[in-house]
């Protein structure tokens, strides 16, 4: 007769900011694992080990986890991060573009140029912290405008108001929603992404305020009015990776 596998139900932890789905399994070893596309970390603990134990080998790990999530969030595994400088490639509801840094001694600004080119004009002597804190703030900027539209168009078709939204930068997260708060958070990173991809996360947040667990009912309603969802969710998935050319 075959070993039954012994097994107990994941439960969700968190050490510092890094939130966890920790599991205990017949296993010999602690594993930890980053998973694409948004970095969610899996924790398998021995069954004998001890709450005390796997938190410290986690602690011990954080640096390690953060840079994964960080390589994640910008669609690599294994290149260096961006350094916003002239030939790398950021993408935008997601089309690939060339930047092209631009000497300016004005407030900072990004400029879309022949849906090939993103102009920076940014001051030459800021260093990668501050380009980083500028690029982000276009993101932030133009998700500001796109999120309210899409709030209009669903709210009154799905029946409900969130009371507050907002945008941050998730690690493990595309969107999440505090039903009782009526608060929907969106992940900074769908700037990057396909329009549809904002849009399923949207109405992902907002079906939410109908049914709080992701269970059939949740799901026969993303069924319902957004008969689509599992093509942008599959868009969510994939690695951005085409590199255009800067203009000459």
């Amino acid at each position: 007769m075959a070993k039954r596998k012994v097994t107990q139900k994941a439960t969700t932890e968190q050490i510092e900011e890094v939130e966890l789905e920790v599991a205990r399994r017949a296993v010999k070893n602690l594993r930890i694992s980053v998973y694409p596309p948004d970095g969610r970390v899996r924790v398998v603990v021995p069954l004998q080990a001890g709450e005390a134990f796997w938190r410290s080998a986690v602690q011990a790990k954080l640096n390690w986890i953060r840079q994964k999530q960080r390589l994640l969030a910008h669609g690599r595994t294994d290149s260096p991060l961006p350094r916003y400088c002239t030939g790398e490639t950021h993408y935008f509801l997601g089309h690939p573009y060339c930047l092209q840094v631009q000497a300016h001694k004005g407030p900072a600004q990004v400029c879309i140029r022949n849906e090939r080119v993103l102009d920076f004009f940014i001051r030459e002597s800021w260093a990668d912290a501050q380009r980083e804190k500028a690029f982000l703030d276009w993101y932030r900027a133009q998700l500001r405008v796109l999120v309210p539209v899409l709030l209009d168009k669903w709210q009154p078709v799905l029946g409900v108001s969130a009371r507050e939204w907002g945008i941050k930068r998730m690690k493990t997260r595309w969107g999440t929603c505090n039903v009782t708060a009526r608060r929907i958070w969106i992940n900074l990173e769908l700037a990057k992404k396909p329009f549809a991809c904002l849009e399923y996360i949207v109405v992902h947040e907002l079906v939410h305020l109908l049914e709080r667990s992701h269970n059939a009912r949740f799901w026969g309603l993303m069924d319902r009015f957004l008969p689509e969802w599992r093509k942008s969710k599959q868009l969510l998935n994939q690695k951005q990776g085409v590199r255009p050319q800067p203009d000459n």
